[in-house]
């Protein structure tokens, strides 16, 4: 070991979870607002390639949300359950797990409602507006409601262990060392990803893209 890992109360060891489950959550957060832009870019030109490209990206942070919900809970388990001695009730009951629940399920309902439509325009459109309602609830579901009532989460109010992601006098500067850089890399990836799932696509609809270049 390079390094010990500088532990926090109650999360210990379980602090190397920042690397993985909050670098997710950014990255997640990054792929959905791309995905916004591209949703808003379209409503202004009704460009297929645009509703392409938001599809896309709500997919992969999609993917990543799913893995930050993972890790978050298995964090929970060997934090809350196994350290804290927390009942399976008092968990589910948890504002954060419930809000980010709440967040990943409008994304999937996002991708229930694309396939509904077989007329191209009206599920471009259609989804695009859901895609930006949907992108404005996760602020209060994620970021503001949780925030507002007692939890267990880290930077909660009621919270004993301060938010090792994002409060400067909790995270130690060994642990921004890897962490920033795990953000990058992570959201590198998911670019990467969604870059290729892209180029096949276009692939695949090339005829379409070309007769709506000269439309």
């Amino acid at each position: 070991m390079l390094m010990d890992v500088p532990r926090l109360f109650i999360l210990n060891e379980t602090i190397r979870n920042l690397y993985f489950h909050v670098s997710m959550w950014f990255v997640m957060m990054i792929l959905f607002t791309v995905s916004l832009v591209y949703s808003i870019r379209y409503l202004s030109g009704y460009r297929y390639r645009n509703d392409l490209y938001a599809r896309h990206y709500a997919e992969t942070g999609f993917f990543f949300g799913i893995l930050g919900y993972v890790t978050g809970a298995i964090w929970a388990n060997y934090t809350w359950v196994t350290d804290q001695g927390q009942s399976l009730g008092t968990i589910l009951k948890e504002p954060k797990l419930i809000g980010a629940a709440i967040a990943v399920l409008m994304y999937g309902a996002y991708f229930v409602l694309r396939g509904s439509f077989t007329d191209l325009d009206k599920r471009a459109r259609v989804c695009a507006v859901y895609n930006i309602f949907a992108y404005a609830m996760l602020f209060p579901s994620i970021w503001i409601i949780p925030r507002l009532v007692g939890s267990l989460h880290p930077g909660a109010p009621g919270s004993d262990s301060g938010n090792p992601a994002l409060n400067f006098n909790d995270i130690d500067s060994r642990l921004r060392m890897v962490f920033y850089p795990a953000i990058l890399g992570w959201a590198l990836l998911a670019v990467w990803i969604t870059t290729l799932k892209i180029r096949i696509d276009l692939l695949k609809d090339k005829t379409l893209l070309q007769d709506e270049s000269h439309s």
